[in-house]
């Protein structure tokens, strides 16, 4: 026996790899897109089923005629000289044509020509392939189209635009949002100013978006030259879809955050103008009424005093002359019952809630509405506010009344005739839980003696002496005593007079 097996079975046959020539006709025949093969001349001798669904002509109609039947005669003539310079040295060529169906309907080819070159390298004829791209050209208008119209609109709104991506890189923006960049000096103004209003935006935007919205917040941006400008920033979540191939079968998309920033500097200021004029009228109003309420319980006061004499007077009479003493006693009555009625008509203080009052802008007000006198006295201003203040419990309108007397009385100070050095200065300070506020003028001060008598009711150092400290600190002293506070009177290292007000940040007296 052999140790070589024999064959049991012949092998079987290897299969026939090679496709019959009409295969490949049937392929070219039967393919969706609109084939044509011509002879070098573009004369056609073959057009597929497809072509004659595309053109509208039958292969008996088509076959044997050139294929600028399909032209409709409006395509450039540099795009075919640009066709044919390229078949001519057997490069293949695409681009688009306007063509011509049968019927007279245009329609817009996209059209791909390649040489077919025999053995020997010369073109014996060209294979065309085209489709009917009418309605992909018409849609790529109609998206061209409304991506300029809402370019347009978005750049010529006064409002600027950002569309972050997740990553909070702008993708999009308008030529506001350039403006902007360019006045306010900052690489991306859409991140500075979410930082102002949302500081967490950035941990928020990929995986919380809805946490990044705000409506209408106003947001302030410094500058390092020129005043301040207000925007109002408005959000929403915007979906993103990638463009990304490995997308195509994803519908989900990612969010975008759309910033809309509205410069509102103008309104601002003009608000700010309009608080100032009502804040003024409503201080002048209490001044006004102070004054009178001032003026009429010192009256009183002073009217007690000769009424109390006449009290212990009767109280004599009344052993020596009781008939004398009588008419005293009645007339007495009288004058205390007219010191009544006027105790009546002494105008109320207004009654104020207390609240939780920023100094800094306590002091600010004042500044503002005592301008017009600062700058007609020609006084230089040194404000110098506390970087930050606790809210303190107080009311606000009579601080401000207490603050712009101090501001009042340092403007008449240095106000007058000769008096060369005009200065004002205006600091705030937390010291050990206490809010210190220091008023401190140039002016001539006062003696020592007089400082106590400052804070008495019609008190005035306008005399001879030329040394002045005005009125209305009697009102001051009330308003401090009011919130359980102090001021004092002292030496400016000016030359001047300090005044001093201290008080609890917790309203507590001190």
């Amino acid at each position: 026996m052999s140790a070589t097996p024999h064959a049991q079975a012949s092998a079987t046959p290897a299969p026939e790899t090679a496709l019959p020539p009409e295969a490949y006709r049937q392929a070219v025949d039967q393919a969706d897109l609109a084939i044509s093969i011509t002879d070098a001349r573009a004369n056609i001798l073959f057009a597929n089923e497809a072509f004659t669904r595309v053109t509208g002509y039958s292969k008996d109609e088509i076959v044997g005629k050139n294929e600028s039947t399909l032209s409709n005669h409006t395509t450039p003539s540099e795009l075919y000289k640009a066709m044919w310079s390229d078949l001519s040295a057997q490069k293949p060529w695409a681009g688009r044509l306007l063509n011509k169906r049968k019927d007279g309907v245009l329609y817009l080819a996209e059209l791909s020509i390649s040489p077919v070159v025999d053995a020997s390298g010369t073109t014996t004829h060209f294979v065309g392939m085209h489709r009917d791209i009418t309605e992909m050209h018409r849609l790529e208008r109609l998206v061209r189209n409304q991506k300029h119209l809402i370019e347009s609109v978005v750049d010529a709104a006064p409002m600027a635009f950002a569309l972050l991506d997740p990553t909070g890189r702008v993708v999009l923006d308008n030529q506001e949002y350039k403006k902007m960049v360019s006045d306010l000096r900052l690489k991306e103004p859409a991140h500075t100013i979410l930082d102002s209003v949302l500081p967490s935006w950035r941990d928020n935007l990929a995986e919380r978006p809805q946490e990044c919205l705000v409506n209408q917040r106003e947001a302030r941006v410094d500058r390092a030259a020129g005043r301040p400008r207000w925007l109002s920033v408005t959000s929403s979540i915007i979906d993103m879809h990638s463009d990304c191939a490995d997308s195509y079968f994803c519908a989900d998309g990612q969010p975008g955050l759309l910033v809309v920033m509205s410069d509102i500097t103008s309104l601002r200021d003009e608000q700010e103008r309009a608080r100032a004029s009502a804040l003024q009228a409503v201080l002048a109003e209490e001044e006004r009424t102070a004054a009178i309420r001032e003026g009429l319980s010192a009256a009183i006061f002073r009217l007690e005093e000769p009424m109390n004499v006449m009290t212990s007077a009767i109280s004599v009479l009344q052993r020596r002359d009781p008939a004398s003493a009588a008419m005293l006693q009645q007339a007495l009555s009288g004058s205390r019952e007219h010191l009544e009625t006027l105790r009546q008509v002494i105008p109320q203080s207004p009654h104020e809630i207390v609240v939780g009052v920023n100094m800094n802008e306590i002091l600010r007000d004042v500044l503002e509405v005592s301008t017009p006198r600062l700058l007609s006295a020609g006084i230089t201003v040194d404000w110098q506010p506390a970087s930050t203040l606790p809210p303190m419990l107080g009311r606000p309108l009579q601080l401000r009344m207490l603050f712009k007397a101090l501001v009042d009385n340092a403007i008449e100070a240095m106000n007058i005739k000769g008096w060369k050095r005009r200065e004002l200065s205006l600091v705030s300070a937390l010291r050990d839980d206490c809010i210190v506020v220091s008023v401190i003028d140039s002016g001539p001060g006062i003696p020592h003696e007089w400082r106590h008598k400052a804070f008495e009711p019609f008190f005035t150092a306008k005399g001879g002496s030329g040394k002045h400290i005005g009125t209305g600190l009697s009102r001051a002293q009330q308003v401090v005593a009011d919130h359980g506070g102090i001021i004092d009177l002292d030496d400016s290292p000016s030359g001047g007079l300090a005044a001093i007000v201290e008080f609890r940040v917790d309203g507590d007296p001190i």
